[in-house]
């Protein structure tokens, strides 16, 4: 009888050491699931935030491809041009202010200059740099305007005189101009320069694009 409630008890403690080992092992299996899952997240965290980084330096990088490319073009922009009226002898004088148009082109790069007009268009927004020079005879005045569309800028000018034989003078300026505006010089009513292909030019290029 002694004998086998030593036994009874014997299997109850083995029995219970049993739950106890199967529930010690289910209980590391979750504390190691739950780590697993926490690592995961911790990674997925960490991977949302790489992305991130990653898509704002391809943001970056674009903006930076863009504004080299930018200084590229600006840098190939040329605008040079350089004419003269191209008639012989006296050219006016007419009884109303005449837009002088300069037919004998010398140098005309990237095209803004018209010689069927006389007008510059600025092909793109920048700080141009413009002269103006004529040779005239002393018998009539000389007196050239220098326009930016409708507006005034500059003036050349040189009083008749009897006493001499011809006249030289001229002028310059930087202009800012924006895309399509224009520039163009006027010969003053009554006033007259000279023709010739050498003595009377209207000349500019571009100095800066903005």
């Amino acid at each position: 009888m002694h004998l086998i409630c030593f036994w009874f008890v014997l299997l109850l403690c083995s029995l219970t050491l049993a739950q106890e080992d199967g529930y010690t092992v289910e209980t590391e299996e979750n504390i190691e699931a739950q780590s697993y899952h926490a690592d995961m997240d911790d990674l997925l965290s960490e991977f949302g935030a790489m992305t991130e980084k990653l898509k704002v330096m391809e943001t970056r990088l674009k903006e930076s491809e863009m504004q080299i490319l930018e200084l590229r073009n600006k840098e190939r922009t040329k605008v040079i041009f350089s004419a003269t009226i191209g008639t012989g002898g006296a050219f006016g004088p007419f009884d109303t202010d005449t837009t002088l148009i300069y037919r004998t082109v010398i140098t005309n790069i990237g095209n803004a200059y018209s010689q069927s007009t006389g007008i510059f268009v600025a092909p793109v927004a920048g700080v141009y740099y413009f002269t103006m020079f004529f040779h005239a005879g002393g018998e009539h005045e000389a007196k050239l305007y220098l326009y930016k569309n409708n507006e005034l800028m500059i003036v050349t000018h040189d009083h008749k005189s009897k006493s001499e034989t011809a006249d030289n003078g001229g002028n310059a300026v930087f202009l800012q101009l924006q895309q399509g505006d224009r520039v163009y010089v006027k010969l003053a009513a009554y006033c007259h320069v000279w023709g010739s292909n050498y003595h009377t030019t209207f000349s500019g290029f571009l100095v800066s694009q903005m």
